[in-house]
Parts: C-alpha cells; sequence; structure tokens
C-alpha cells in the first residue's frame, strides 16, 4: 500500500483538561499518515482516484475546532475515525497530534499522542434454530451492515444443519458473512452480543437451542487466546456447519495457526 503524509497541520483549539485550556484554547499540531492505493490516481494522473489531502486538513480542522475534549489521546481517535469513515479509499491512518503548550509547569518541546488505526478484516458464523431462524440471520446481517463501523462485504447462502453436541433439538439454519470493521476483537463481541440480545438470545443449556449465535471465526491474522474469547475460533475445523458457507465466501483465506485454507480444512472433515 501506498502512504499520503500531511506534516505540522497547526490548528488553535481548545481541548484540555483544565477549565483555561476550554476557554482559553492552544495551538496544536496534527501529523496524518494515510495508507492507500495510488497507483490508479498516479497512472491517470486523476485526484477523483486519491484523497484530496485539502479535503483531509479541513475535515482534521473541524474536528478539532467543533469539539472539546479533556485528552488528546479522544481527538485524535475522533480525527482517525472520521477519516476512515469519510474515505473509503484510505484503509488505515497513523494520526499523531502534538500539544506544544502543555501546561506541565516544565521544560519540554511538546507532548503529543500517536495512535494507529484501520479497517479489519473477519469472519462470523451466524446460527438459530429457535422462531423465524431465516429472520433472525437475515436481521443480524442487517444490523451489522448497519453499524458505522462494521461493512458487512459478503454473505453466504444459509444452510440447514444437524445440532450437534448431544442436546436434543431442531435443525439449525447457518451462514458465514465477511466483515470489514473498525472494532477491536472485544469490541466486535461485545456488539456481536448486543445484537443477540436483541434477537432474545438466552444462554441456558450449553451447546442448546437458540434464536440467534453469532461468533468470530477469524479477525485479520489474529491468534489470541483469552477466557472470553478465542481467535481462530477454537472449533472451527471441527465444525461443518462453518466450513462449508465459510468456504463458499472465502475458500482461500487461512487460518493462521496452522497456515491451511478453509478449502482445504473442509476436505478433510469430508473425507
Amino acid at each position: 500500500m501506498d502512504k499520503i503524509s500531511i506534516r505540522g497541520l497547526e490548528v488553535f483549539a481548545n481541548h484540555g483538561v483544565f477549565k483555561e485550556e476550554n476557554v482559553l484554547g492552544q495551538k496544536f499540531i496534527v501529523n496524518a499518515e494515510l495508507v492507500c492505493d495510488t497507483r490508479i490516481a498516479g497512472k491517470e494522473d486523476n485526484l477523483e482516484k486519491s484523497v484530496n489531502y485539502a479535503e483531509v486538513c479541513n475535515l482534521i480542522t473541524k474536528v478539532m475546532r467543533n469539539n472539546t475534549f479533556k485528552l488528546i489521546e479522544a481527538a485524535a481517535e475522533n480525527i482517525a475515525e472520521k477519516i476512515l469513515l469519510e474515505y473509503d479509499l484510505i484503509r488505515e491512518v497513523t494520526i499523531t497530534l502534538k500539544k506544544p503548550w502543555a501546561p506541565i509547569m516544565m521544560s519540554v518541546d511538546t507532548v503529543e499522542v500517536s495512535i494507529t488505526r484501520k479497517w479489519h478484516r473477519a469472519y462470523i458464523a451466524l446460527g438459530s434454530n429457535m422462531g423465524d431462524s431465516k429472520g433472525h440471520l437475515d436481521g443480524a446481517v442487517k444490523e451489522l451492515d448497519a453499524d458505522k463501523c462494521c461493512r458487512v462485504k459478503k454473505v453466504s447462502e444459509f444452510i440447514v444443519t444437524e445440532p450437534v453436541g448431544g442436546v436434543e433439538q431442531d435443525d439449525f439454519l447457518n451462514g458465514c458473512l465477511e466483515l470489514e470493521t473498525l472494532y477491536t476483537p472485544y469490541e466486535l463481541l461485545d456488539f456481536l452480543h448486543k445484537i443477540e440480545q436483541a434477537h432474545n438470545r438466552e444462554r441456558i443449556v450449553h451447546w442448546g437451542p437458540r434464536t440467534l449465535d453469532l461468533d468470530i471465526i477469524l479477525y485479520d491474522d489474529v491468534v489470541m487466546y483469552e477466557d472470553d474469547l478465542i481467535i481462530p475460533h477454537i472449533e472451527m475445523e471441527n465444525r461443518e456447519f462453518v466450513l462449508k458457507p465459510l468456504c463458499e465466501i472465502a475458500p482461500y483465506i487461512k487460518n493462521p495457526v496452522n497456515g491451511k485454507s478453509i478449502k482445504q480444512l473442509l476436505s478433510e472433515i469430508q473425507k
């Protein structure tokens, strides 16, 4: 990916913990590094195929001037999010926000914070075997796509599968979707739980029936093992009802733990 850099943008704004900072204001300096593909713009010499850095400077200035944040961390987060939501071409952004007049009663050149934020790619498994199962799955897809920090890119066909785990219950309707998101894994997990709760999901019987089940299967190339979140999903390689719809939309995406593609994993359990 290519990069467009904005350095030393000066903005007078009213951010800070102290009341005087909010009232009197002070100078801030912003650097922005925008990761995007500029090849077509460069080959065609066409601004419409690139990112207009003058517009980005105006956006940064508006965020800084139209808000009052206690922390420069909050200002940086808001700038990064606004840029990523505004410009589809930008995949990643690094914001460095400097506060040269920081009231710390010591001689320093500047105090600054630097953050990097990006669009992440996640794969979500969907399942339901209570009530209007298709309605629950369709609703979850719409609710994910309606959230400003999520973009549903692909959705598999829904398939009917037999339940696993030994609990007597109705067959499931299962599917998978590909998602771009600004959420961290835990933020995404929390959002999925909220959608489940909106569909009256109850966690009473382990492996039991449910109105809606949403699981993070993959998230970029992240490998994490926590008590409440394991990525890649710990059971994905044993679940044909996950691998089959996932293979439909992403056959060659790989499990970062063993390097095997979804297509390969599916063929192994179907032998």
